[in-house]
């Protein structure tokens, strides 16, 4: 018996040192868009298209942030009213007038779902489609939760134009402010960190692709290119599936991006034209196909409250099926593989130590310290007690619940359930 817990622990404690030498250094947090330089020689034209259902108690601070942003260039906001109940396009309407942005400011009712879209997406869809008639060089995808620092804009469009990108992501950073938060939203980033590694994302020539749907600064160009939103109407995972379908396009060639350019341009007519020119903007230079970025911002917050375990654990459950790609046999290995590689190394510093067993004390010693050590950066990112870090085995193991209880919800028929709509799978959307 000790013989076979001592192997675990050491495969455990391997798999540890792979990911801390070999897995795109997930666990560091320096991918910030806060060190991005702002100066622009140029100032592309950007519309920020914000799908809202049901936003009024957050929008008087959110969507007044994304107003005054401090961008010098031409911006305007297209809010889309996913036929809400609580009167979000008023409560819009009077932030616009309160800080003098009313003309900025443009409020689309949006039209009933059809069949095939996720309502998110759907009003993206239609956000762009009214957007494209200002021609922008960008489009901004932002959540109606997001409260935007002001200088968020001007970053984004600084990084995308000085490293040639084709989309810029941020991670904003997610309310932590109840016990709950505190104790579980920081491992929510440090785990997406793990699938996407942030570096791996970066890198142009490494396929793993990543985006964070609070806040998506794409090329108009990139976006035509890859045949507009509708390509991912059915994702539920929309920020990741938008990137890879991005980055997937390096290579693609002019004469498809020429097609769907010359397409949108037209649907863009005389409006966009003039708008384009009365802005004294010269023809924006497109970057190269394919290239994104994704980071975190400490300055740009999400105001959407998961104070309770029962909103966090839903928060999860929705897209974690998901994120396994609907697969019965990949759900057994995270079953199997989170608790080997988080729950092993404490469980075994007390079975060690009840059976004097040292060896096995000390290897699982080693591996929880090594988890311990790849977590505090998050935690410190976060600015929560460094002894939370000591926690992730516990976090893990809650996770690790609520990946098994999304898979139960779409075997029911209730995955992906969020803002009174349910997606089982994207063939019944």
């Amino acid at each position: 018996m000790d013989v076979i817990v001592l192997g675990l622990m050491l495969l455990s404690l391997t798999i540890w040192l792979g990911l801390l030498g070999f897995w795109g250094q997930f666990w560091r947090t320096d991918q910030q868009l806060e060190f991005t330089e702002t100066q622009l020689e140029s100032l592309p034209v950007v519309c920020a298209v914000v799908p809202a259902r049901n936003e009024a108690q957050l929008l008087p601070t959110t969507l007044r942030s994304l107003l005054l942003q401090d961008y010098p260039g031409s911006f305007n906001v297209f809010l889309v009213d996913d036929r809400s109940t609580d009167r979000t396009a008023n409560f819009a309407e009077g932030v616009a007038h309160a800080v003098g942005k009313a003309q900025q400011l443009h409020i689309i009712s949006g039209e009933s779902l059809p069949a095939g879209w996720s309502g998110k997406l759907w009003a993206i869809e239609q956000g762009i489609k009214s957007a494209s008639l200002f021609a922008p060089d960008y489009f901004l995808l932002t959540d109606a939760d997001i409260e935007h620092d002001s200088g968020n804009l001007r970053r984004l469009v600084a990084k995308a134009v000085q490293e040639d990108l084709d989309l810029v992501s941020v991670m904003v950073r997610l309310r932590c402010e109840s016990f709950w938060e505190k104790f579980l939203i920081p491992a929510f980033i440090f785990f997406f960190q793990k699938l996407y590694p942030f570096r791996w994302v970066n890198n142009p020539n490494n396929p793993t692709a990543g985006a964070a749907g609070g806040s998506i600064l794409i090329a108009r160009e990139a976006l035509e290119r890859i045949g507009g939103i509708q390509v991912i109407r059915q994702a539920l995972i929309d920020d990741c599936a938008l990137a890879k379908a991005v980055k997937k396009s390096r290579g693609a060639g002019e004469q498809g991006s020429r097609g769907a350019g010359e397409q949108r341009s037209r649907e863009a007519g005389e409006q966009g034209s003039k708008g384009y020119k009365e802005n004294n903007h010269a023809p924006y230079p497109m970057p190269s196909q394919g290239r994104i970025w994704l980071g975190l911002s400490s300055l740009t917050h999400s105001l959407r409250p998961y104070d309770s375990l029962a909103t966090i654990w839903d928060m999860v459950a929705r897209t974690a099926y998901t994120q396994l790609n609907y697969s019965p046999l990949i759900l057994l290995g995270t079953l199997v593989g989170m608790p080997l590689i988080y729950l092993a190394p404490p469980v075994c510093v007390i079975m060690g130590a009840v059976w004097s067993n040292w060896a096995i004390a000390f290897t699982g010693l080693l591996g929880w310290l090594l988890m311990t050590f790849a977590y505090y950066p998050t935690i410190r990112f976060y600015k929560c007690s460094p002894w939370l870090a000591l926690s992730l085995p516990a976090i893990a193991f809650l996770y690790t619940l609520m990946t098994l209880d999304s898979a139960l919800r779409h075997w029911q028929g209730r995955g992906g359930a969020w803002k009174g709509r349910v997606y089982s799978s994207p063939d019944k959307l």
